[in-house]
């Protein structure tokens, strides 16, 4: 696992130890920042159940403003500290150790807004995809033109179409699927 574009390009990551993690693959991880392209320089990304942090980081090194990280285990808070610090990265960050229901409503209540949410829930734990897609729907976290992406199981169906959010494309890789949502055109107008 690496850094695959920006200032620190070829960087290795590590992932937590002894866990049972599944790491975004390099090739996920580039289709993704495909989609999303030149967009990420000074845009803001939640980067939710963050593990190595490895999105997080390829988004900083592209030129995003900000990331937040939020991951509830100690060993992932651990590794994405050492994955920053071996890239170079000492600002324009913030790591939290937190359940992410929990940093939902206190980054809500803190007003923030992202231009991208990334979420890679663990794939053992699927009854956690639908309560999650509707906290971040019930939330005011996703900037008018933001996308929230989800890192699902490939037979996994998550819901199209919620009160504020809207499925709009999907890819499937291997075993995973990349789901990309955005604001219903009647929330932008609000």
């Amino acid at each position: 696992m690496r850094v695959i574009s920006g200032t620190a390009r070829g960087k290795r990551l590590k992932a937590p130890r002894g866990m049972d993690t599944r790491p975004i693959t390099d090739m996920i991880k580039e289709a993704l920042f495909n989609v999303i392209g030149d967009k990420i320089v000074a845009a803001s990304l939640l980067d939710l159940f963050a593990g190595s942090g490895s999105v997080g980081i390829e988004a900083l090194s592209r030129g995003a403003q900000t990331v937040i990280f939020i991951d509830n285990n100690v060993k992932s808070v651990q590794t994405i500290r050492e994955n920053l610090s071996n890239c170079g990265f000492k600002e324009n960050f913030e790591l939290y150790r937190n359940d992410v229901f929990r940093a939902i409503e206190i980054l809500d209540q803190r007003k923030i807004k992202f231009d991208y949410i990334y979420a890679d829930p663990p794939f053992t734990v699927q009854s956690i995809f639908s309560p999650l897609l509707k906290a971040i729907d019930q939330s005011s976290l996703l900037a008018s033109e933001g996308i929230l992406i989800i890192r699902s199981p490939r037979k996994m169906n998550l819901t199209a179409k919620l009160s504020r959010l809207q499925e709009y494309r999907f890819d499937n890789y291997g075993e995973s699927t990349l789901h990309y949502y955005r604001l219903n055109k009647e929330v932008i107008s609000e």
